[in-house]
């Protein structure tokens, strides 16, 4: 019974951090209720971005394109991440580690060689594609 006294009395400091996270939480959600102003001027609902009036439809529709782009840019960010927890441990990891981030950033180069030779990474169109070969003719 000692031993689950001793084991209660260790997580009080946690309980204290979750009960003040909950209060700082209530607090941000509770106090600008009372501190704002309720104004409705003319030019409340208005959009505003920067000083220009928007004109026309403010939904803009986007080519797939844009999509594998985003895809690699999440991939190869990560790559970053992985480097840098290797960099910070690189006296832990040895050599061992540093021949397992090599095989890793060759991996990493030849997904990026595999995807520059089959053009995905090509923002041309097809019409483009034609255009510039017949300029080159």
């Amino acid at each position: 019974m000692n031993a689950d006294l001793v084991q209660a009395s260790n997580l009080w400091p946690f309980i204290a951090y979750i009960a003040a996270i909950m209060v700082v939480i209530a607090a941000m959600l509770v106090i600008p209720r009372f501190l704002a102003r309720p104004s409705r001027g003319r030019a409340t609902g208005e959009p505003f971005e920067s000083g220009v009036v928007p004109v026309g439809d403010i939904h803009v529709r986007l080519t797939i394109r844009f999509y594998p782009v985003a895809i690699f840019f999440v991939i190869f960010d990560l790559e970053a991440v992985f480097i840098l927890a290797w960099a910070v441990a690189f006296r832990e990891a040895g050599w061992i580690g540093y021949i397992e981030m090599l095989v890793f950033i060759g991996v990493l180069l030849a997904a990026l060689v595999y995807l520059w030779r089959i053009g995905a990474l090509d923002w041309r169109t097809e019409r483009q594609k034609l255009q510039d070969a017949r300029l080159q003719i």
